[in-house]
Protein backbone atom coordinates (compact mmCIF):
# COMPACT_ATOMS: atom_id res chain seq x y z
CA UNK A 1 0.00 0.00 0.00
CA UNK A 2 1.12 3.27 -1.02
CA UNK A 3 0.32 7.34 0.14
CA UNK A 4 1.21 9.52 -1.87
CA UNK A 5 1.11 12.99 -0.18
CA UNK A 6 3.50 15.75 2.08
CA UNK A 7 3.60 16.27 5.85
CA UNK A 8 2.02 19.59 5.98
CA UNK A 9 -1.67 18.35 4.00
CA UNK A 10 -4.67 18.44 6.51
CA UNK A 11 -5.97 16.05 3.94
CA UNK A 12 -2.83 13.69 3.55
CA UNK A 13 -2.84 13.39 6.96
CA UNK A 14 -6.32 11.98 7.40
CA UNK A 15 -5.01 9.23 5.18
CA UNK A 16 -2.13 8.46 6.81
CA UNK A 17 -3.60 9.34 10.63
CA UNK A 18 -6.53 6.24 9.58
CA UNK A 19 -3.99 3.98 8.40
CA UNK A 20 -2.13 3.65 11.75
CA UNK A 21 -5.00 3.45 13.50
CA UNK A 22 -6.20 0.40 11.45
CA UNK A 23 -2.57 -1.24 12.06
CA UNK A 24 -1.96 -1.33 8.14
CA UNK A 25 1.26 -1.49 6.90
CA UNK A 26 1.66 1.50 3.97
CA UNK A 27 4.79 3.46 2.00
CA UNK A 28 4.93 6.88 2.41
CA UNK A 29 5.75 8.44 -0.75
CA UNK A 30 6.18 12.12 -0.69
CA UNK A 31 5.31 14.13 -4.09
CA UNK A 32 7.29 17.30 -5.07
CA UNK A 33 4.79 19.69 -5.27
CA UNK A 34 7.06 22.53 -5.22
CA UNK A 35 8.50 21.41 -8.39
CA UNK A 36 5.20 20.32 -9.70
CA UNK A 37 5.31 16.70 -9.67
CA UNK A 38 1.90 16.59 -8.74
CA UNK A 39 0.83 18.14 -12.23
CA UNK A 40 3.45 15.86 -13.99
CA UNK A 41 1.88 13.35 -16.54
CA UNK A 42 3.17 10.06 -14.20
CA UNK A 43 0.79 11.21 -10.88
CA UNK A 44 -1.79 12.90 -13.47
CA UNK A 45 -2.36 9.11 -14.38
CA UNK A 46 -3.27 8.30 -11.09
CA UNK A 47 -5.45 11.37 -10.28
CA UNK A 48 -6.50 13.52 -13.23
CA UNK A 49 -7.28 16.90 -10.93
CA UNK A 50 -3.28 16.66 -9.94
CA UNK A 51 -4.65 16.93 -5.95
CA UNK A 52 -2.88 15.13 -3.17
CA UNK A 53 -3.15 12.73 -1.23
CA UNK A 54 -3.19 9.39 -3.71
CA UNK A 55 -3.64 5.87 -2.55
CA UNK A 56 -2.50 2.67 -4.00
CA UNK A 57 -3.61 -0.73 -3.23
CA UNK A 58 -2.62 -3.06 -4.91
CA UNK A 59 -4.71 -2.56 -8.54
CA UNK A 60 -7.19 0.07 -6.59
CA UNK A 61 -6.05 3.73 -6.50
CA UNK A 62 -8.13 6.57 -5.11
CA UNK A 63 -7.73 10.00 -4.84
CA UNK A 64 -9.69 11.81 -2.89
CA UNK A 65 -9.21 11.82 1.32
CA UNK A 66 -12.57 11.23 2.01
CA UNK A 67 -13.34 8.54 -0.75
CA UNK A 68 -10.12 6.56 0.62
CA UNK A 69 -11.20 7.23 4.63
CA UNK A 70 -14.14 5.11 3.25
CA UNK A 71 -12.55 2.67 1.27
CA UNK A 72 -10.29 1.68 4.32
CA UNK A 73 -12.56 1.47 6.77
CA UNK A 74 -15.05 -0.79 4.55
CA UNK A 75 -12.37 -2.86 3.16
CA UNK A 76 -10.54 -3.38 6.77
CA UNK A 77 -12.06 -2.51 9.47
CA UNK A 78 -13.42 -5.86 11.10
CA UNK A 79 -14.90 -3.67 13.65
CA UNK A 80 -17.19 -1.99 12.03
CA UNK A 81 -16.83 1.09 14.09
CA UNK A 82 -15.29 3.31 11.98
CA UNK A 83 -18.28 3.46 9.29
CA UNK A 84 -21.32 2.73 10.64
CA UNK A 85 -24.06 0.88 8.78
CA UNK A 86 -27.46 1.91 10.50
CA UNK A 87 -29.23 4.44 8.48
CA UNK A 88 -28.81 6.90 11.16
CA UNK A 89 -25.05 6.50 12.82
CA UNK A 90 -24.18 6.54 8.50
CA UNK A 91 -25.78 9.78 7.80
CA UNK A 92 -24.29 11.27 10.96
CA UNK A 93 -20.88 10.24 9.53
CA UNK A 94 -21.34 11.49 6.16
CA UNK A 95 -22.92 14.80 7.60
CA UNK A 96 -19.62 14.90 9.15
CA UNK A 97 -17.89 14.64 6.02
CA UNK A 98 -19.88 16.99 3.86
CA UNK A 99 -18.44 19.51 6.68
CA UNK A 100 -15.28 18.70 6.49
CA UNK A 101 -15.46 19.43 2.74
CA UNK A 102 -17.26 22.85 3.23
CA UNK A 103 -17.22 24.35 6.43
CA UNK A 104 -13.87 23.06 7.57
CA UNK A 105 -12.14 23.17 4.32
CA UNK A 106 -13.17 27.16 3.55
CA UNK A 107 -12.85 27.82 7.47
CA UNK A 108 -9.37 26.60 9.66
CA UNK A 109 -8.14 24.76 6.50
CA UNK A 110 -8.36 28.39 4.34
CA UNK A 111 -6.93 29.92 7.14
CA UNK A 112 -3.72 27.63 7.45
CA UNK A 113 -3.53 27.81 3.99
CA UNK A 114 -3.05 31.62 4.47
CA UNK A 115 -0.74 31.78 7.04
CA UNK A 116 1.14 28.74 5.92
CA UNK A 117 1.71 28.33 2.52
CA UNK A 118 0.68 32.34 1.64
CA UNK A 119 -2.59 31.66 -0.45
CA UNK A 120 -4.47 34.93 -1.65
CA UNK A 121 -7.36 33.42 0.48
CA UNK A 122 -9.68 35.50 2.38
CA UNK A 123 -8.32 35.20 6.24
CA UNK A 124 -10.94 37.21 7.79
CA UNK A 125 -13.69 35.32 6.33
CA UNK A 126 -11.82 32.28 6.99
CA UNK A 127 -11.61 32.57 10.50
CA UNK A 128 -14.84 33.70 11.13
CA UNK A 129 -16.08 30.78 9.16
CA UNK A 130 -13.91 28.41 11.91
CA UNK A 131 -15.10 30.39 14.87
CA UNK A 132 -18.83 30.11 14.26
CA UNK A 133 -18.27 26.42 13.33
CA UNK A 134 -16.00 25.77 16.28
CA UNK A 135 -19.11 27.23 18.40
CA UNK A 136 -21.55 24.97 16.90
CA UNK A 137 -19.32 21.80 17.46
CA UNK A 138 -18.15 23.13 21.41
CA UNK A 139 -22.61 22.52 21.39
CA UNK A 140 -22.71 19.13 20.02
CA UNK A 141 -19.75 17.96 21.70
CA UNK A 142 -21.18 18.63 24.77
CA UNK A 143 -23.70 16.02 24.11
CA UNK A 144 -21.72 13.13 22.99
CA UNK A 145 -18.12 12.03 23.15
CA UNK A 146 -17.83 12.06 19.47
CA UNK A 147 -19.14 13.88 16.44
CA UNK A 148 -20.94 11.21 15.19
CA UNK A 149 -22.06 9.13 18.22
CA UNK A 150 -20.50 7.18 21.24
CA UNK A 151 -17.14 6.07 19.22
CA UNK A 152 -14.92 7.23 16.87
CA UNK A 153 -15.59 6.84 13.48
CA UNK A 154 -14.15 8.58 9.89
CA UNK A 155 -16.13 11.66 10.87
CA UNK A 156 -13.82 12.28 13.69
CA UNK A 157 -10.64 11.38 10.93
CA UNK A 158 -11.79 13.65 8.74
CA UNK A 159 -12.22 16.25 10.81
CA UNK A 160 -9.26 16.47 12.97
CA UNK A 161 -6.04 17.41 10.96
CA UNK A 162 -7.26 21.01 10.47
CA UNK A 163 -9.46 21.92 13.50
CA UNK A 164 -6.25 20.56 15.44
CA UNK A 165 -4.08 22.99 13.23
CA UNK A 166 -6.53 26.10 13.28
CA UNK A 167 -3.80 28.07 15.41
CA UNK A 168 -1.49 28.11 12.64
CA UNK A 169 -4.70 30.06 10.75
CA UNK A 170 -5.11 32.53 13.87
CA UNK A 171 -8.18 30.92 15.00
CA UNK A 172 -7.69 30.40 18.79
CA UNK A 173 -9.14 26.91 20.02
CA UNK A 174 -8.85 28.15 24.03
CA UNK A 175 -12.83 29.37 24.26
CA UNK A 176 -13.68 25.50 23.39
CA UNK A 177 -13.63 23.71 26.29
CA UNK A 178 -15.09 20.12 24.74
CA UNK A 179 -13.65 20.78 21.20
CA UNK A 180 -10.33 20.71 23.34
CA UNK A 181 -11.23 17.45 24.93
CA UNK A 182 -12.48 16.06 21.77
CA UNK A 183 -8.71 16.86 19.99
CA UNK A 184 -7.02 15.00 23.12
CA UNK A 185 -9.40 12.21 22.75
CA UNK A 186 -8.36 11.68 19.21
CA UNK A 187 -4.38 12.10 20.46
CA UNK A 188 -5.23 9.25 23.06
CA UNK A 189 -6.43 6.64 20.32
CA UNK A 190 -3.76 3.73 20.03
CA UNK A 191 -1.74 4.37 16.99
CA UNK A 192 -2.08 8.04 16.50
CA UNK A 193 0.09 9.98 14.52
CA UNK A 194 0.23 13.89 14.83
CA UNK A 195 1.03 16.78 11.89
CA UNK A 196 4.14 18.71 11.70
CA UNK A 197 3.33 21.96 13.24
CA UNK A 198 4.20 25.16 12.20
CA UNK A 199 5.26 28.48 14.09
CA UNK A 200 2.64 30.68 12.25
CA UNK A 201 -0.58 31.92 13.72
CA UNK A 202 -1.10 31.36 17.22
CA UNK A 203 0.27 28.16 17.19
CA UNK A 204 3.21 28.96 19.34
CA UNK A 205 0.82 29.90 22.27
CA UNK A 206 -1.48 26.88 21.66
CA UNK A 207 -0.03 24.08 20.05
Amino acid sequence: MKLYGIPLSGHTHRVELFLHLLQLPHEYVRVDLANGEHKQAAFLAKNAFGEIPVLEDGDVTLADSHAILVYLAARYDVSGLWLPREAVAAAQVQRWLAIAAGKIAGGPATARLVNVFGAQRNLVAAQTMATQLFGVMEQELQQRPWLAGEHPTIADVACYSYIAHAPEGGVSLKPYAKLRAWLDAIRALPGFVPMPVTPVGLATEEM
